[in-house]
């Protein structure tokens, strides 16, 4: 049989086939870090910059998700946070592309905090096209594929229907590589609170858009993510209704860039008010 080109044999999955792969990924990686939670104390972990850190269980997470993901997708390329990437941003718009962060809020998790998830998105050819986040400490599994909507556990979720500022909650997230954006940052955040009933910052933007999608935030908002972050959040917020985009108001991309994102009452507001325009 002669030998198939690459896009061909990436893209013979059905999105439903990609998000059980992704699902499955996820899982097993989620079992890693269950099963590190009694030691956290102990785990080695180390600085990839200021303020920004892996551990052990990162890497061993993501090595558990691509054993799954080169099992049953064997041509896939990877985009993810730590170790394993075999693509550049820049080439992901060709054939099947996992986009994978093994253990989002990993600063959460080294403290104790019990807000840490694993995200898995699915790019097919650029465009998303299923995703998976599951909260670890809450065992909440939220899935999405594009045209078949947003579940959490299974069952259909949707955006909130609050249209009024004033009863609205936001989630966000601080600046914590840059020092030069904090004083703009700030500006957004008082803004904000100012006009909302009120803001959290819980540290980890793949729960903070699920949470999105399923109501519990009216908006969220950050400076400056990571394409491992948003790129399952993102088709969550999509596919249960919602809207995201960058703080310029164009179509957010999966890469390194601003994200707003919100039901369709609140979007707006929030994109407005964080412009202050």
């Amino acid at each position: 049989m002669p030998e198939q080109p690459r896009a061909a044999l990436n893209n013979s999955l059905s999105p439903s086939e990609l998000l059980a792969v992704a699902l499955d990924a996820a899982q097993a990686a989620a079992a890693v870090i269950r099963d590190a939670t009694p030691r956290v104390r102990d785990i080695v972990w180390r600085e990839k910059g200021a303020t920004d850190f892996v551990s052990e269980v990162d890497l061993a997470a993501e090595m558990e998700i691509l054993a799954v993901l080169r099992q049953h997708v064997p041509h896939a390329s990877m985009l993810a946070e730590e170790t394993a990437s075999t693509i550049a941003p820049a080439a992901q718009n060709s054939g099947v592309v996992f986009v994978v962060d093994p253990l989002d809020g990993t600063t959460n998790f080294l403290h104790g905090y019990p807000e840490y998830a694993v995200s898995i998105g699915v790019l097919v050819d650029g465009a998303l096209t299923a995703g998976v986040v599951i909260d670890v400490p809450s065992d909440e599994c939220f899935t999405a594929i594009a045209g078949g909507g947003a579940h959490l556990n299974g069952a259909a979720i949707r955006v909130s229907t609050i249209d009024s500022p004033q009863r609205a909650l936001f989630a966000t997230g601080f600046p914590f590589v840059r020092q030069e954006e904090i004083a703009p940052y700030l500006g957004q955040l008082g803004r904000v609170m100012a006009g909302a009933s009120g803001a959290r910052r819980a540290g980890a933007a793949a729960i903070d858009l699920a949470s999105v999608a399923c109501g519990r935030f009216d908006g969220f908002w950050e400076m400056k993510l990571s394409p491992w972050d948003i790129a399952a959040g993102m088709l969550l917020v999509r596919e249960a209704g919602g809207v995201v985009t960058t703080m310029a108001g164009a179509e957010c991309p999966v890469a390194h860039t601003s994200v707003v994102a919100g039901s369709t009452a609140m979007h707006p507001w929030l994109l407005r008010t964080i412009n202050n325009v």
